[in-house]
């Protein structure tokens, strides 16, 4: 349960970030999204311990990549990133018409046949592109849906985040209540998004390959698509340089299996559901959160990686 009481150091964070949100948000989409790109290059520079991390990720990803091509990943990484926080303090005043003119859907066909299946559509995403805007995005053309996100540590900014993000009919469901909140959305036939990108810990974490090392991942997705039989497919909002457009993705419908063995149908549907965001991190390589410890858990005997 969220806490009642705040300290003075989180209420003078909420000022900070409140301050930030609604300056930014003053500004020109163009000027706010140029401050953001400055902010990233500043990141970059200055968050040394998480450079480091980022560079170690994208050494074990792509080995044969070069030291100088890893380094311009990590740096363009970093402008997603101040990018990112620009649309999302821009995000209170975007309408589907003024959004409709830098964000264009793309196989939306393929979601629009899971929903009418109509046993709930967990779309599964990550870390990846613009992610805070995708669902917003896709609440403002009419299409409103859960998202299953940490409490962050500052109860008052996770507030005013959460009021934006909700905007439009989207609703948080929060990770300790994950399990009972996506079975209730499932049979309601709704559609939750699920960020599946991170690393975990036993039990609730198994071991499957990312980028070909193993890596601990959330099975709670594939426990409850095999459970409600509700229909799973990648959907991520990436940016199309030669577009200067965002392009919200959503691609096919993933296969579920079903065998009888409950624990083995986990790992193996929780491989096919990594493995699908993998293809789309290759296509996308700058757009990923690289400085995330994603295989910092590691199998019993196993040296560490960071």
């Amino acid at each position: 349960m969220p806490r009642e009481k705040v300290s003075v150091r989180e209420i003078a964070e909420f000022v900070g970030v409140w301050l930030l949100v609604y300056g930014v948000r003053l500004l020109p989409r163009w000027l706010a999204r140029a401050i953001g790109a400055a902010i990233g290059a500043i990141a970059f520079r200055g968050l040394g311990r998480l450079r480091r991390v980022g560079l170690r990720n994208l050494e074990l990803a792509f080995p044969e990549m070069t030291a100088p091509k890893r380094e311009a990943t990590l740096r363009s990484e970093y402008r997603n990133l101040g990018l990112l926080l620009a649309e999302f303090c821009k995000m209170p005043d975007y309408t589907a018409a003024t959004a409709s003119r830098f964000i264009r859907y793309e196989g939306l066909e393929n979601y629009l046949k899971a929903r009418e299946k109509g046993k709930g559509v967990l779309v599964l995403t990550g870390h990846l592109g613009a992610w805070e805007l995708s669902s917003f995005y896709h609440s403002l053309m009419g299409m409103p849906m859960g998202m299953v996100i940490r409490r962050l540590d500052n109860p008052l900014v996770d507030g005013l985040v959460n009021r934006i993000r909700c905007l439009h009919g989207n609703r948080v469901i929060h990770k300790d209540d994950f399990a009972r909140g996506l079975i209730a959305s499932m049979r309601a036939g709704e559609t939750v998004g699920i960020l599946m990108d991170t690393n975990m810990t036993p039990p609730q974490g198994v071991f499957v390959p990312y980028f070909g090392v193993l890596a601990c991942t959330a099975s709670g997705l594939a426990r409850i698509a095999a459970r409600t039989g509700a229909a799973v497919l990648p959907g991520f909002l990436l940016w199309e340089e030669s577009e200067k457009k965002y392009v919200l993705h959503f691609g096919e419908e993933l296969k579920v299996v079903h065998t009888g063995d409950s624990e083995q149908d986990a790992l193996v549907n929780t491989a096919t559901f990594t493995a699908a965001i993998e293809a789309y991190v290759r296509r996308y390589p700058e757009q990923w959160l690289w400085l995330h410890r994603r295989w910092k858990t590691r199998p019993a005997g196993e040296m560490g990686i960071y």
